[in-house]
């Protein structure tokens, strides 16, 4: 059969084109081979110089010393970022771990109930707090995985930390997933609800504050070793886990549990409980990092700046709870919402070691603990895990 080409570099001839006899070539002469080694091979077909080549491969070779877990810091650390272990964290490891028995995804819950409560059940009011609360969270939890992401994670400088948190940021985008697939399967405006937190001052005031709070910490060029940055951070990390997390989250999910709780939107309730689990973890973690933080680093945070973190974060709750609740629903009130705000306040500010900012409170909503727990896996005002299955294993009673 005749060749089309001699060679692979050779263009194909074009279609119709004769094609020339192949020419006869006279055999050469075998050459005398020269033995090399595979290094004098490198070395003669390397561009580098001949001044580079002839330096010895050992001569390059450097070490250095061995981490110790007493290098290790929550930020400014002087250990290697990329080696795990050993730890001087071991709890973000457990965070870590613990977090993964938590798998789960929005589809494995039916919603088919929910659209019929939604369309034929709810009243007007009902809604009103349905929408709302899923359009204040959805913003909250892409507000989260950024923070985490972009502001905290990466001053992180012990590679334990990390690792937890980037657990968080997927499970803040799992969070986001669920709320969208509640919103889709009940064929809301996703436009409309979506836009709510920018439309809706009372909203837009929650979500304005926490930009504001976490703004500048998230900048790249953030300097932790300057003192005033380093409490700045410090104040704003309280803010996020104990506040944010820790009082504005669980407020969130209330009023939904409200309705699970007279038989209504048992699906979306359910996501929310899952939810609850991962955000307990959050919380509990956020909380330990800011003690250890502020222990490591020797920091004493400003009483009067802790004040004004309560009081702006009551401020907001209050003007989301009159909108939310203008008209109250059957068994859960503004007043409630806001009471129960500050009786959670407090037991962050007591994790957290600080006086609390609302002497008194009392808990109003004793049937609460209860109703957030999946089958009484984890106590929320407690924040541990004490039994965590895989989210497909779980039966629901």
């Amino acid at each position: 059969m005749t060749a089309f080409f001699d060679d692979w570099d050779s263009p194909a001839p074009a279609r119709n084109q004769s094609v020339p006899p192949p020419v006869a070539r006279a055999t050469p002469t075998a050459p005398s081979v020269e033995i090399r080694s595979l290094d004098e091979i490198a070395i003669a077909e390397s561009p580098a110089s001949a001044a580079t080549a002839a330096v010895s491969t050992s001569a390059t070779l450097t070490a250095l010393p061995p981490v110790r877990a007493a290098d290790k810091r929550i930020v400014n650390g002087k250990a290697d970022i990329n080696q795990l272990a050993p730890f001087k964290y071991p709890w973000a490891w457990e965070f870590f771990l613990n977090a993964n028995k938590n798998h789960w995804t929005p589809l494995e819950i039916s919603m088919a109930q929910d659209v019929h409560d939604y369309h034929h059940k709810l009243t007007p009011a009902e809604r009103h707090v349905f929408e709302n609360v899923l359009s204040y969270l959805t913003t909250s939890d892409i507000l989260a995985m950024r923070n985490i992401g972009l502001a905290v994670m990466e001053k992180m400088s012990a590679p334990e930390l990390q690792i937890y948190q980037a657990r968080q940021v997927y499970e803040e985008a799992l969070h986001t997933w669920t709320y969208q697939h509640c919103i889709e399967s009940l064929g809301l405006d996703q436009q409309e609800i979506y836009n709510r937190y920018r439309v809706v001052p009372q909203i837009h005031g929650k979500i304005a504050l926490a930009n504001r709070r976490l703004e500048r910490i998230m900048r790249s060029d953030f300097d932790l070793t300057d003192r005033d940055n380093l409490h700045e951070f410090a104040l704003s990390y309280l803010f996020f886990a104990g506040i944010f997390e820790g009082c504005w989250f669980y407020n969130g999910f209330t009023p939904i549990f409200a309705l699970q709780r007279r038989g209504l939107m048992k699906g979306t309730a359910e996501q929310l409980q899952y939810i609850m689990r991962d955000e307990v973890l959050h919380c509990a973690f956020g909380i330990r990092v800011v003690r250890t933080l502020i222990a490591e680093e020797n920091l004493q945070l400003d009483p009067q700046a802790i004040a004004t973190l309560w009081a702006e974060a009551e401020a907001a709750e209050a003007a989301y709870a009159d909108y939310l609740l203008a008209d109250p629903v059957l068994g859960y009130s503004a007043t409630q919402h806001m009471a129960q705000f500050r009786f959670v306040a407090n037991r962050r500010a007591r994790q957290l070691g600080l006086a609390e900012p609302f002497p008194g409170a009392e808990n109003v909503l004793p049937w609460l603990d209860e109703q957030a727990n999946l089958r009484k896996e984890k106590n929320f005002f407690e924040t541990r895990v004490t039994e965590y299955q895989t989210g497909g294993a779980l039966s629901w009673e």
